[in-house]
């Protein structure tokens, strides 16, 4: 699971019918600091998130699949939660660590 920041929606007047009542999400990945750290992507919300959020993205498709309930949907990415907040004990150990 990886921690993003929901930068925007998809609107898909037609989308596989997987998706059928969910939204899709644009997603930018952030360090537990909430700096960007890689390229956006899609998710499909399961969660009902907004524009602004930081969340809780689950990147594996057979989780997605199960999540979904649906184990022939074309899904890799969920928003699983929102995150109110992260904490960190010793935020210079973390940002060594995340170098690496």
């Amino acid at each position: 699971m990886i921690i993003a920041r929901v930068i925007g929606n998809i609107v898909a007047t037609v989308k596989h019918a997987a998706y059928h009542a969910h939204k899709i999400l644009i997603v930018q990945p952030e360090d537990p600091f909430g700096k960007p750290d890689g390229d956006s992507f899609l998710a499909i919300d399961l969660v009902q998130a907004g524009v602004g959020d930081q969340v809780l993205v689950l990147e594996e498709g057979s989780s997605a699949r199960l999540l979904l309930e649906n184990d022939t949907a074309p899904a890799r990415c969920i928003v699983v939660g929102v995150i109110d907040h992260v904490d960190i004990e010793d935020p210079q150990e973390m940002e060594k660590t995340s170098k690496h």
